[in-house]
């Protein structure tokens, strides 16, 4: 399964911590997972904290279970002193996140950084390529705020790299 929702990056992946330490360590532990995140965060909205509930679920750091939410064992020590290139990050994210494959393909084929707009371009020229056949519009990334925070966690994770004049390889 993959995961659609992708959060604002933060500066570095430490910044991570405050949010996934408020997710209980027990399912049920809190009556509303969103609200207990709102109350112990810097998370201002109820669908902020949906979009990092869910993104945390496509890394594997938190769980749902029927009772809700809850933080998976060991999800702290990928933080704790973690390098950005954590493999057990980066296979999540490439993994269980929609769309990270074909951006990073996209920058892999690339001889030259490419801008945000290059690669939402790109992207949408694949993707109407395969609607044709399909005949099915879901294979596009929503616009280029989504695209951009996927590069920004790409190259926060360690699997791209953001130039000096914000281009990415």
């Amino acid at each position: 399964m993959q995961f659609k929702p992708v959060p604002e990056p933060p500066s570095n992946i430490e910044a991570i911590r405050p949010i996934l330490e408020a997710v209980p360590t027990r399912a049920g532990a809190v009556d509303d997972c969103c609200q207990h995140l709102l109350a112990e965060t810097h998370l201002e909205t109820r669908s902020e904290a949906e979009t990092w509930l869910t993104f945390l679920r496509a890394l594997e750091l938190v769980t749902a279970d029927p009772a809700g939410y809850r933080r998976c064992s060991g999800a702290e020590g990928v933080i704790d002193g973690a390098s950005p290139d954590s493999d057990r990050l980066q296979r999540a994210f490439r993994a269980r996140v929609y769309g990270v494959d074909s951006v990073l393909e996209i920058l892999e084929r690339a001889e030259t950084p490419l801008s945000t707009e290059e690669v939402v371009a790109e992207f949408h020229q694949q993707s109407t390529a395969s609607d044709r056949r399909s005949n099915v519009g879901r294979n596009r990334l929503d616009d280029g705020v989504r695209v951009h925070r996927l590069l920004e966690w790409a190259a926060l994770l360690g699997l791209g790299e953001r130039t000096d004049d914000g281009r990415y390889r």
